[in-house]
């Protein structure tokens, strides 16, 4: 007798994994929200450490004009602007790219130079922050939004 396995051992596991598959998913599905929450709580917390640091710098340069840009029409966070159009540092290291113009999910917008957007699941389901005196704030009138990101 050759060592192997019968077609019923196959079907038995193959059964087994479908099972296992069918209970797991449902379970693991509302975690990739979760993530993508993390994700942009993260950026966000990037950006302003970001803001917060490039603001210092400038200041012990003697430049006093407040950053009125964080991205440009590719990436919402690429570069610092101001009213010089000093635009020669980077906001983070790996800039965060618009959302494509059919996104529907989770991503970060630049709508102006003083404008940004989360978007949630939907173009309807985001949260809007301005940028203003050096800082970046939510500025939507749903606080359940801002909590969901600002926190």
């Amino acid at each position: 007798m050759k060592n192997a396995f019968t077609m019923i051992e196959l079907v038995f596991v193959i059964v087994v994994i479908g099972i296992l598959a069918v209970v797991a998913v449902p379970k693991l599905a509302p975690l990739v929200d979760t993530a993508q929450l993390g994700k942009a709580k993260a950026t966000l917390a990037s950006v302003r450490s970001a803001i917060s640091t490039e603001r210092q710098k400038r200041i012990l340069q003697g430049k006093f004009k407040p950053l009125t840009d964080l991205g440009d029409s590719t990436y919402a966070f690429n570069t610092f602007g101001d009213a010089d159009g000093d635009t020669a540092d980077e906001v983070l290291d790996y800039p965060v790219p618009n959302c494509a113009s059919n996104s529907s999910s989770h991503c970060w917008k630049r709508i102006t130079g003083t404008t940004y957007r989360y978007q949630f699941t939907s173009s309807s389901d985001a949260a809007n922050f301005s940028l203003a005196n050096n800082r970046l704030d939510c500025s939507d009138t749903d606080t359940a939004k801002c909590q969901m990101i600002s926190r």
